[in-house]
């Protein structure tokens, strides 16, 4: 499909103006992580091994593809210090850790990236459904991740207070791999329950993230109560998982939040995100579209291309299908093509992200069979 049946004109030239401003700060990017004096002890190794000068043959995106494909193994054990741009020396470093999905854990140094990522992603939120000064609920994972830092951020960003549970999902994957379901169950119970104790303590929590799974449980578990996610009082919810299709959106939107939105129902957002990245925002859902959730990465910051599986330097073809590359373009990570284990259909710009998309996120084909998806 040409991107001429799916672009409008006045779509493509903020496409092309888009990708002018990528252009322009890969650049600006690739410039300050092979410095000499704000680079990371990683990449100005790195810089010794490549067969080109990143400071004088990166001139716009695309010449990332110069770079070989980065490792996630390069994460895995430290020291965490050869990641930190000396650019950034003396500042405090947290270190966010994935759930060890697919092996040992990754860690990432992070400065200020949660902060700036979820600050912008707080520019997408309505304010009728996400208001502000109103309190948050995270019903997600807890300890060195990311999302549970980022979510209080983003609550105490629009003015209010963050309630968390503890989940660890580690955990949740050694119960899954040992085949114990029954203590799986009774975890899951666990979480749930704490959330349902804070949802009912007289905190006023407006907003919440969930996790597609820990969102139907608590759903289950208020119905038990003879309440609803509604009723209690939410009305705006950020999820995001690979569990998030349209099939259980369809579910959630007719089965637990009241309805469509239009109709009075609670707000729900999808959202694509992980450590390395930050988060991609959910093009609006909707039943005349058939719930189907498509992603746009917060570019220029991160950028996600659709690629064919055979050659992850070509984009496939608008609406088909190929595996997600990702690139992570700030001053405190650089990341220049990393292939997720996750495929999807390649997205069309529109006006409110006038740059790629991907819909039908799932895990990577060849890999799913090795991947213990967790609360995820």
């Amino acid at each position: 499909m040409s991107s001429a049946d799916l672009i409008s004109e006045s779509v493509a030239k903020q496409a092309a103006e888009a990708r002018a401003h990528l252009d322009e700060h890969t650049v600006k990017t690739v410039q300050w992580h092979f410095d000499e004096r704000t680079g990371s002890p990683f990449w100005l190794g790195k810089k010794r091994e490549l067969k080109f000068d990143p400071l004088r043959d990166v001139k716009c995106f695309d010449d990332l593809k110069k770079f070989p494909l980065f490792e996630d193994d390069w994460l895995r054990g430290g020291p965490i210090s050869r990641w930190v741009p000396q650019g950034h020396a003396g500042k405090p470093v947290y270190v966010f850790e994935t759930g060890g999905t697919t092996g040992t854990p990754k860690s990432r140094m992070v400065i200020e990236d949660h902060w700036k990522d979820y600050e912008l992603f707080s520019e997408t939120l309505p304010d009728k459904y996400f208001p502000k000064g109103s309190n948050w609920l995270m019903l997600g994972p807890s300890g060195p991740r990311r999302l549970r830092l980022a979510i209080e951020h983003l609550a105490q960003f629009r003015g209010g207070i963050c309630f968390c549970i503890d989940l660890d999902p580690r955990w949740v994957i050694k119960l899954i791999k040992k085949g114990w379901m029954e203590h799986l169950e009774e975890y899951k119970k666990h979480c749930i329950d704490q959330a349902v104790t804070i949802l009912t303590s007289g905190h006023d929590i407006k907003c919440m993230f969930a996790t597609p799974k820990l969102l139907e449980g608590l759903g289950e578990a208020l119905e038990q109560r003879g309440t609803s996610i509604q009723e209690i009082g939410i009305t705006g919810i950020f999820s995001g998982g690979t569990e998030f299709t349209p099939q259980w959106t369809r579910f959630a939107v007719e089965e637990m939040l009241g309805g469509p939105v239009e109709e009075g129902g609670v707000f729900m957002t999808p959202t694509y995100g992980n450590t390395l990245m930050g988060l991609a925002c959910g093009k609006p859902i909707s039943k005349a579209d058939g719930y189907k959730i498509s992603y746009y990465a917060p570019q220029p910051r991160a950028v996600t291309e659709v690629v064919s599986f055979d050659d992850d330097s070509q984009l496939v073809g608008y609406g088909e299908t190929g595996r997600v590359k990702l690139y992570t373009l700030t001053d405190e990570f650089f990341v220049p093509g990393f292939l997720e284990r996750d495929e999807g259909e390649r997205e069309a710009p529109y006006d409110t992200y006038p740059w790629d998309g991907v819909s039908g996120v799932r895990p990577y084909h060849k890999l799913a069979s090795s991947t213990t998806v967790g609360v995820y």
